[in-house]
């Protein structure tokens, strides 16, 4: 394992030298920043930003560097990130994706999930995307939102949009993630209610992807509300629909159901123009998918869009794996740091968050990579990736031997105990005060 932990670092970098050979192209005001000899390079500005804990700016300085008198000021930190563009983060993170990509599949698909979730930062009233006033007594606060598409098999993150909560919009994120990945590598996207939209559909459709969405009942507005479906509580349709702006005499005559013609109207569709030009006949954009609706349990169902050709059983197994980018947020948040940010600038915060979601790839890359072995256990055994973390950032660092990384994170394992009849139910502890009396 220690050969492959050598790679990925390795691999990380290399990003970091590929973005620093170009400094430049991420600097505030090229040909002036990034030129003199400082404490803090380009390269070594890159791999503190990275590092960065839940610390406050002075101890993670004085960790980074040590309690020296050479030890870099925090004025002195702050300025030198102040002239590095957002960009170059981002950079490295999409370079360390597309160069560490796994092969783990799914029946030769990459199950990627797709989910958002907001990030309380520092109260900033300039950050005009993000801020929210309080009311009833509530203070004011900024609150962005990550978009995020994260790889089932191999637990890793392999795109993010980050959006102020102004300008929220999970659909537009998803048809921009899916449009600009790799599509070498056949995909299936799996999402929850909130991205139902003929727009989605077609896109991934484009990419010649896979897709299974979850999507409204009957009784609720959306696709489904508008298609012809039969009665019964469970049932599994084909659907070949033709999308169009104008609903004219000729579409009429040809595509007289519900499950034959759509129009869109105003709906935001990238296929079909909004407005047609005169005498130029544009044609209908023809979608094709399954509306099946499963039961999981004697009172529950769920209703999925999807033009997989799986069984319902093996479509309702493959959504349930959904909930892998639902437990990836909490650790990115709490075990990565992404809960806690070092400044209120905008750009210092897209910084931090693409830096942590590099960490996250590269914590988890590695932990995955390590063979857990207990022997007279019915259980197997997966790294506990709260400790894998804190030896991978210091490893990260070459503080922590390549050796001496195989043999630590085998100490700190969970056991795997899927399909677990009594499932834990963590309580929360509060603090307890105590009084102290003075003899």
């Amino acid at each position: 394992m220690s050969s492959k932990a050598i790679c990925i670092r390795e691999t990380l970098y290399s990003a970091i030298r590929s973005v620093s050979a170009v400094s430049w192209l991420f600097a505030r005001s090229p040909g002036r920043d990034f030129t003199r000899n400082v404490k803090l390079p380009f390269a070594k500005l890159i791999t503190l930003i990275l590092s960065l804990k839940g610390s406050s700016i002075t101890c993670e300085l004085m960790e980074h560097f040590g309690c020296t008198k050479t030890l870099v000021s925090e004025p002195a930190f702050v300025k030198r990130r102040g002239r590095l563009l957002p960009e170059a983060l981002e950079t490295i993170f999409r370079l360390f994706v597309e160069n560490t990509r796994p092969s783990n599949r799914y029946k030769g698909f990459q199950l990627l999930a797709v989910d958002g979730s907001d990030l309380h930062t520092p109260t900033n009233p300039d950050d005009t995307a993000s801020f929210i006033p309080g009311s009833g007594g509530q203070k004011p606060y900024n609150l962005k939102h990550l978009n995020a598409l994260y790889d089932l098999c191999s637990h890793i993150y392999m795109d993010a949009v980050v959006q102020g909560r102004h300008q929220y919009d999970e659909r537009r994120a998803l048809c921009d993630m899916v449009d600009r990945a790799n599509a070498a590598y056949p995909a299936i996207i799996i999402a929850d209610r909130g991205y139902e939209s003929y727009n989605v559909l077609a896109h991934i459709q484009e990419k010649g992807w896979k897709f299974l969405i979850r999507v409204k009942d009957r009784s609720s507005n959306g696709i489904v509300n508008g298609l012809e479906l039969p009665a019964q509580d469970e049932f599994d349709v084909p659907i070949r629909l033709a999308l169009s702006r104008k609903q004219t005499n000729k579409f009429k005559s040809l595509l007289g159901s519900k499950n034959e013609f759509k129009q869109l109207r105003n709906y935001t569709f990238d296929y079909l123009p909004m407005k047609n030009k005169k005498g130029l006949d544009i044609p209908p954009y023809i979608i094709s998918f399954r509306v099946v609706r499963f039961k999981l349990s004697d009172s529950s169902f769920e209703t999925v869009l999807t033009n997989l050709d799986f069984p319902p059983d093996e479509l309702k197994q493959l959504y349930a794996m959904r909930w892998g980018i639902e437990t990836s947020f909490r650790e990115l948040k709490y075990t990565i740091g992404l809960s806690h940010f070092h400044a209120k600038r905008p750009d210092f915060i897209l910084q931090e968050i693409f830096a942590r979601l590099t960490m996250y790839n590269f914590s988890e890359l590695i932990s995955m990579s390590v063979v857990i072995e207990r022997s007279g256990n019915k259980y197997a055994y997966r790294a506990n990736f709260s400790a894998a973390a804190h030896i991978c950032r210091n490893f990260f660092l070459g503080r922590v031997a390549p050796t001496d990384l195989e043999a630590l994170i085998p100490r700190f394992v969970s056991p795997i105990r899927p399909g677990r009849a009594s499932p834990r139910h963590p309580t929360v502890k509060y603090p307890v005060s105590f009084l102290y009396r003075l003899p």
